[in-house]
């Protein structure tokens, strides 16, 4: 689980095709409120990059661009909130929002976090690190990570979530130019985002069957929720 967490199984809603759709649309109309031009803008680049290797329709893609950007008619306001807590059995829960209504949002979580526990700004956060994350595979055997990492700028790596990939982890501000930095280096960049990562994570084998089913289902309700975006959890693996 680690640094975000997934629902079990890749065919669950949380990777349904057009609830990742939705949410790299959000992402896209907030990036693009700094300019249209992937080129001059490293924000709106990333997520491109990103609704490009999910595939997402060219057009939807285009569209998301332009109404971030104030292009057309409709206009867009989404505020990123971030709510803080834990699920049941103290497990530390983060939650990114996406929202046009905060006044429907916050009520939303406070009614999905009460068998968990909804904590203030901070209560939280302070156990995470906010890191950028990059999923890249190797070019050929030969491809050392390590040295990888160190010429490319990365802070750190770990497995990635497939085998034989490895996850680089940078500061924020490097993102850009270390997913830049890895081609040369032997590293095909899969993926990139900015995100939470735990600093104590609670093992899921410390926890009973029953406690762990608990969090999943609690996460699972929150990750169902449309204003949710990313759901980072306090839980290895």
């Amino acid at each position: 689980m680690g640094a975000q967490w997934k629902a079990k199984g890749k065919d669950l809603v949380a990777n349904a095709k057009g609830k990742l759709f939705g949410k790299l649309a959000k992402e896209i109309m907030v990036a693009a409120r700094s300019g249209a031009d992937p080129t001059q803008n490293a924000r709106l680049r990333l997520v491109v990059e990103q609704a490009r290797k999910v595939s997402m329709p060219k057009d939807t893609l285009e569209r998301a661009i332009k109404k971030g950007a104030g292009l057309t008619d409709e206009p867009v306001q989404f505020e990123r909130v971030l709510y803080e807590g834990f699920a049941p059995h103290q497990v530390a829960v983060m939650v990114e929002c996406l929202t046009d209504n905060v006044k429907r949002t916050a009520p939303e979580m406070r009614v999905l976090f009460r068998k968990g526990q909804l904590g203030t700004s901070g209560s939280v956060a302070w156990d995470f690190d906010y890191l950028g994350f990059i999923e890249a595979t190797p070019q050929n055997p030969d491809a050392d990570a390590d040295t990888a990492a160190i010429e490319a700028g990365a802070q750190d790596l770990e497995a990635g979530e497939d085998e034989g990939n490895t996850l680089f982890l940078t500061a924020p501000a490097d993102l850009d130019l270390v997913a830049r930095a890895l081609p040369a280096h032997g590293f095909t960049v899969l993926s990139m985002k900015l995100g939470y990562k735990p600093k104590n994570p609670i093992n899921p084998a410390d926890l009973s069957p029953e406690a762990l089913e608990e969090v999943e289902a609690f996460l699972a309700a929150i990750e169902a929720n449309d204003d949710v975006q990313e759901i980072y959890v306090g839980l290895s693996g």
